[in-house]
């Protein structure tokens, strides 16, 4: 099964030559590769003009009517962009793409029905019946091979060496967009991360703004009583001076006091 564009589930029509399996050879770093290829948070992805650009250019160059950029899964192969096909994946055990992730340059099969490797696959003795493959491994600065970019024809053909050398340079354009891809994701992963932070820090700024206005609205209304408070002591004090001049010296200190206490807070 596989995804179409408007995102419903779409079989891939393969018709079974055969009812015995065909296997595929396993990387070494296989776990690995898994990993860094998931690290690219590519695949299931819509598509893009960037690598569909490319796909279209690898089937002028080389002449072919199917061009793919495929991915390789652990149990399947799926097309980050495709020309010539309208499947979105298939299963990695018939997946030619899968023997070019263990090589170290180009795969290139003249002629897949006369390959013993691949004369038994169901994609080649069946729907769509490939014959010409040629498809160079997308190698990652880690040396890890996360799939292919290939051309497929459905006639025994070859390439010329020019052809080669295109599929190989426009190989590694591919890798450049998914090495761009990705660091664009992290930046807007940091980007975002440091928004939240922003936002956090302003909540954090706004509540402290607001218990400084709590606080010097609470030191107004003390210092508004302090005031208040030793004003009526200072007339309390100038009216018992002149009722009891007796006590004029003890009712001087306390007015002296409250002089004092009164000159501490301002207006």
């Amino acid at each position: 099964m596989s995804k179409t564009r408007s995102g419903k589930r779409k079989k891939v029509r393969v018709e079974w030559a055969e009812d015995s399996p065909f296997p595929v050879p396993i990387p070494p770093d296989e776990p690995q590769r898994l990993a860094e290829l998931r690290g690219y948070e590519v695949l299931d992805t819509p598509p893009e003009e960037a690598f569909d650009n490319i796909t279209l250019l690898a089937s002028h160059i080389c002449n072919t009517p199917i061009a793919l950029i495929t991915l390789v899964d652990s149990d399947r192969q799926w097309f980050k962009s495709r020309v010539g096909v309208t499947v979105a994946e298939t299963s990695r055990d018939i997946a030619l793409c899968a023997h070019t992730i263990v090589e170290d340059d180009l795969l290139v099969i003249p002629d897949a029905s006369l390959d013993k490797r691949f004369a038994r696959n169901p994609l080649v003795r069946s729907h769509p019946r490939i014959r010409f493959y040629a498809g160079a491994p997308l190698i990652t600065k880690k040396r890890h091979a996360l799939g292919t970019l290939c051309v497929i024809d459905r006639v025994p053909r070859k390439l010329s060496k020019d052809q080669l050398e295109a599929l190989r340079a426009l190989s590694r354009q591919v890798m450049a967009q998914l090495e761009a891809r990705r660091e664009i994701k992290h930046l807007q992963r940091q980007l975002q991360d440091r928004s939240r932070d922003y936002v956090a820090l302003d909540k954090q700024m706004n509540q402290a703004n607001a218990r400084k206005r709590a606080y010097e609205e609470a030191f107004r209304r003390a210092r508004h009583e302090i005031r208040t408070t030793n004003k009526a002591i200072l007339n309390l004090a100038d009216q018992a001076i002149v009722a009891a001049p007796l006590c004029k010296g003890p009712l001087k200190s306390i007015r002296n006091l409250a002089q004092a206490l009164l000159e501490l807070a301002p207006p």
